[in-house]
């Protein structure tokens, strides 16, 4: 999180996945913990959960069924909206939790490895129904 009129750093740009915003009260940038110097206000420790496939956009309510699913257990998410799909940050203490929780609701997850918001995370696909 930085001040809404500072740059976007080149760090911010390091890794597969980042996601920039900037509004009138911040510019808020997630990218890979590790490379966000110490100045900076971070909150580390995220895993991605990916929709699968793109979303069309008449397709109503997928992120708020995922979304529902997960709150019922107690599990926070930071969502991210992108033109071809969504992304759920779950903390990596929530991490495991939200697979089963899902699993349960009927979605499938699905496993591989990739860069993304930490060191070492694994990149989530969740395929609804």
């Amino acid at each position: 999180r930085l001040p809404p009129a500072a740059a976007i750093p080149e760090w911010a740009y390091l890794g597969e996945f980042f996601s920039i915003t900037k509004t009138a009260e911040e510019l808020s940038i997630v990218c890979l913990s590790r490379v966000v110097p110490e100045s900076v206000e971070k909150d580390s420790g995220w895993k991605v959960l990916k929709i699968e496939g793109l979303l069309n956009f008449n397709l109503v309510g997928i992120l708020a069924q995922v979304s529902a699913v997960l709150a019922e257990s107690e599990v926070s998410i930071f969502a991210i909206s992108t033109y071809n799909t969504d992304y759920i940050l779950v903390k990596n203490r929530d991490f495991d939790v939200a697979v089963v929780v899902l699993r349960k609701d009927g979605h499938e997850v699905v496993q591989e490895y990739s860069r993304c918001v930490e060191d070492e995370p694994k990149k989530i696909r969740c395929k609804t129904n």
